[in-house]
């Protein structure tokens, strides 16, 4: 495989299974937060589920624009990591 074609293979993984963990850490931890500002899980679920296709696409778009294929993984992969911790560690407080 060239070098050309790794390139392309690591933007559409990072497009991909990037924007998979990104998406994935916004909406765990945007029902953390509206669940914690006292919204119904339900409403805060729905809201969350709709909003995530638009933060999935502008994920994907944006892992093909930019410059670094480097810098594309370490904002989806970590991005969506620490978004996914923190939305966990906020579900495992004791309610108020």
């Amino acid at each position: 495989m060239t070098r050309r074609q790794l390139q392309i293979v690591s933007r559409v993984a990072a497009s991909v299974l990037g924007g998979w963990s990104f998406t994935w850490g916004f909406v765990v931890l945007g029902i953390a937060l509206l669940l914690a500002a006292g919204m119904p899980y339900a409403d805060a679920q729905t809201l969350l589920y709709l909003l995530a296709f638009l933060v999935f696409l502008a994920a994907f778009c944006w892992s093909f624009a930019a410059a670094s294929a480097t810098r594309v993984w370490a904002v989806l992969l970590g991005g969506g990591g620490a978004m996914t911790t923190l939305g966990w560690w906020l579900a495992r407080l004791p309610a108020a």
